[in-house]
């Protein structure tokens, strides 16, 4: 399969990334109050790698690819795309904690002009010109629906710390999305869709291995916990190795701010999520913002 001629597919692959990570999000701020931020942030790992390694298998076969060829390089972009995905996550949840569940998604969205200027520091990336209209077009979108409706809300001291958590974790997920990016790119000797479902497995392993090390010597409790709640955790498990894949697919086929501004539709699963669940009703710039977002990734699209 010649990644040249299917570069398409990372539009689809994409779309279904976002849908997956929206259903995963909710998923996992449900567990934040039963588990705290970081039993929760684990159960996206350890729930997610044995999916992982059932992907791998069945691209393998179905391909019949050889096991990528693997070098230093890999394993450093793994490592440090692990540790800041880990980061992202658990800053996210511990903001989700205080904020609307689809105003703190919006906030991490802040993340693709942090992908652009990380792709291309860590990379050597360029962007073509539709990709950054359409990036700058969906961040003042984003900007637009995390905005304050109310005055008071700018003094709330917990506003302002969701406001840090959703612009870091952003940061650390562009960090992540970049190095994922670069550690595919980094394998030999086999077909996109074995290189992307290889890193996957060895990313989520990586992040399950560290996270159960630390929890085992600073949060045993919380271990157990993701341990016991094992019925609801599997479903967030399967959203989310469901949604790394098809992200790491989309890395593989495209550059990462492409994939990532694409993936503000998340914003969208995420506002239905917010009114068909958690029943809260959106203000007037965010559904203003909705638009724009919809108005860049019709953008990127179109060239």
């Amino acid at each position: 399969m010649n990644a040249q001629e299917l570069t398409w597919l990372w539009i689809p692959a994409t779309l279904i990334a976002a849908a997956c990570q929206a259903g995963r999000n909710a998923i996992q701020r449900g567990l934040t109050e039963k588990l705290g931020t970081i039993g929760a942030t684990q159960v996206r790992f350890l729930y997610g790698f044995p999916f992982a390694i059932v992907f791998v298998a069945i691209v393998l076969w179905l391909t019949g690819s050889d096991i990528p060829q693997m070098d230093v390089s890999f394993f450093i972009y793994i490592c440090i795309g692990a540790v800041a995905q880990i980061i992202g996550t658990a800053l996210m949840l511990g903001a989700m904690r205080q904020r609307a569940f689809v105003v703190v998604t919006a906030w991490t969205k802040t993340e693709p002009l942090q992908v652009a200027l990380f792709g291309v520091i860590v990379l050597g990336e360029h962007l073509s010109i539709a990709a950054v209209i359409a990036i700058m077009i969906s961040t003042v979108g984003v900007l637009l629906m995390i905005r304050p409706p109310l005055a008071q809300e700018e003094k709330n001291l917990h506003h302002l710390k969701s406001i840090a958590m959703g612009i870091l974790a952003g940061t650390s997920f562009a960090i992540a999305a970049v190095d994922f990016r670069g550690a595919i790119l980094s394998l030999h000797g086999s077909n996109f869709l074995a290189h992307a479902s290889w890193a996957l497995v060895f990313g989520l392993g990586t992040q399950a291995l560290i996270l159960t090390i630390w929890m085992i010597m600073f949060r045993r409790e919380a271990l157990l916990g993701c341990l016991k709640a094992w019925r609801i955790s599997i479903w967030g498990g399967l959203l989310g190795a469901c949604a790394s894949q098809f992200w790491f697919i989309g890395f593989a086929l495209t550059i990462a701010a492409n994939v990532r501004t694409l993936g503000l539709v998340e914003i969208l699963f995420a506002q239905i999520l917010t009114w068909r669940v958690f029943l809260t009703k959106s203000n007037r710039n965010e559904n203003i913002g909705i638009i724009l977002i919809v108005v860049g990734m019709l953008i990127l699209l179109s060239w």
